[in-house]
């Protein structure tokens, strides 16, 4: 697919080339999303925050221990990891998920974190509140509401650094999605939460919740979720060839329905998309005038780009070229620009460049062409 790049040597012109589709992108995208078994849930590309599939997915609902995303995220802003915290008598009282902490052992803020994240610990998540606001665990948690609005979370509140139930403690599908994204940002979040397993302090073994861990191929984390009132909630990263999607369920009726439909949404989404070639070495994007009678200028990729796509989106070309070049030009040298489009977004750009040397004519060239050309309409007059 080529366009002839036409106009005055200094005009630039912008020149859409029509969409096209790979047919293997074609049948898959039929697929309805799995059925799910939840009060909601949602799919999101990671990296572009598309919606890929939702349902109710801004109803705000408990979610029980996901809360200690955010926990962790004001925790790492106050302290450094190897910071020392001393537990809170009222820490080793909270109930449920536990490591069986002791009022006034010390234990580093890193070490309560993995605690939090891994084994999901209720007395860790409200020893880092305690510890890292002078016992106020209130305004603790007005910074995690705080913080929640800066991220744009609308339909987020916390009651309780831990997630247990609470009258008022509530998020949604959509921003405990986005929670986990930027999460996901903080390269010692992300390398925790990928962990089946850990020792802290005392000897303590922490083990995972989440149970996908080490069963569904390239999961990548993040955080379950489990009370009374929530019920079974996880939010998981799963990545793919060149592409990583995050899928919520919140309100499950039990684990063993949490995992089998949030393994069902994921293997879904990343079925969305297939690598591909979307630029082509060597071919030609464009032509450009050369002046002097001369056959058009190739501009060509100068090498390959894969990205991945959705599977049902026809991918746009825009080339960005002069319409002529001023001689002369050596091969390899950069004219142009392809641009390779997925509906507005811009998935990949690759310089064009000339496919061959073209020397500049020399003087008896030059008069020969101009001779010519005054005959040529010389003789379209007289005819």
């Amino acid at each position: 697919m080529s366009v002839s790049a036409v106009g005055s040597l200094r005009h630039v012109r912008r020149l859409l080339l029509v969409a096209f589709a790979a047919l293997a992108f074609a049948q898959p995208a039929l697929a309805a999303p799995p059925a799910v078994v939840a009060r909601s849930y949602l799919v999101v590309n990671a990296a572009t925050g598309e919606v890929l599939a939702a349902q109710d997915a801004h109803e705000r609902v408990p979610i029980a221990s996901i809360t200690k995303l955010m926990t962790v995220l004001v925790a790492l802003d106050r302290a450094r990891v190897s910071a020392p915290i001393v537990v809170d008598p009222r820490a080793n009282v909270v109930g449920e998920s536990s490591v069986n902490l002791r009022a006034g052992e010390r234990l580093s803020l890193g070490d309560l974190v993995k605690a939090a994240l891994i084994q999901s610990a209720n007395d860790a998540a409200y020893a880092i509140a305690a510890g890292l606001s002078n016992g106020d665990v209130g305004a603790f948690v007005a910074a995690m509401n705080a913080k929640a609005a800066r991220f744009g979370l609308r339909d987020t509140h916390f009651v309780r650094p831990d997630g247990l139930d609470a009258f008022g403690h509530y998020s949604s599908a959509w921003d405990v999605t986005r929670l986990a994204r930027i999460a996901m940002r903080k390269p010692y979040v992300r390398e925790i939460v990928r962990r089946r397993t850990d020792v802290i302090a005392g000897g303590r073994r922490l083990d995972t919740w989440n149970d996908l861990l080490g069963s569904f191929p390239g999961l990548i984390g993040v955080k379950t979720g489990h009370t009374g009132g929530a019920g079974w909630c996880e939010v998981s990263a799963a990545r793919g060839r060149g592409v990583t999607i995050y899928a919520t369920i919140l309100g499950s009726p039990s684990r063993a329905q949490r995992n089998a439909d949030l393994a069902a949404l994921l293997r879904w989404g990343l079925s969305r998309y297939r690598v591909t070639e979307v630029v082509a070495a060597g071919r030609t994007y464009a032509r450009v005038e050369t002046g002097y009678g001369r056959r058009p200028l190739s501009l060509i990729a100068a090498s390959p780009l894969r990205r991945a796509v959705r599977v049902h989106r026809p991918l746009v070309e825009r080339v960005v070229a002069e319409g002529a070049v001023e001689l002369p030009v050596r091969k390899g040298t950069r004219l142009g620009e392809v641009r390779i489009f997925t509906g507005r977004r811009l998935i990949a750009s690759s310089p064009l460049v000339a496919a061959r040397t073209v020397r500049r004519p020399g003087t008896l060239d030059r008069i020969g062409f101009y001779a010519g050309r005054a005959a040529h309409h010389a003789w379209g007059w007289i005819t």
